[in-house]
């Protein structure tokens, strides 16, 4: 996949029937998710990426768990900002 993902920890909510849900996906896109992340890191994820003249193209296992990365991690940024902002002054959340 991408080398960011190393760095950031996946960050969930518990949903109102207590499932563990990744904080801007839906319970289908977290499972999608988690089962693209497993494949890759198991080598499963198919065929390498194929080169089209100077472009490379990504392995579709590979796009859409970056879409879904991508979708995660603004939903996340958006939501420490909203965090950052409740928080009394002074107040540090880490």
């Amino acid at each position: 996949m991408v080398s960011s993902r190393n760095n950031a920890p996946r960050r969930y909510f518990v949903d109102a029937v207590g499932r563990r849900v990744l904080i801007g996906l839906t319970l289908e896109e977290t499972f999608e998710f988690e089962r693209l992340d497993s494949e890759s890191s198991t080598g499963q994820l198919g065929r390498p990426a194929a080169r089209d003249g100077d472009t490379l193209w990504q392995a579709a296992g590979e796009q859409r768990w970056l879409e879904l990365y991508e979708k995660h991690e603004g939903a996340w940024k958006a939501w420490m900002a909203q965090s950052r902002a409740e928080q009394p002054e002074g107040f540090n959340i880490y």
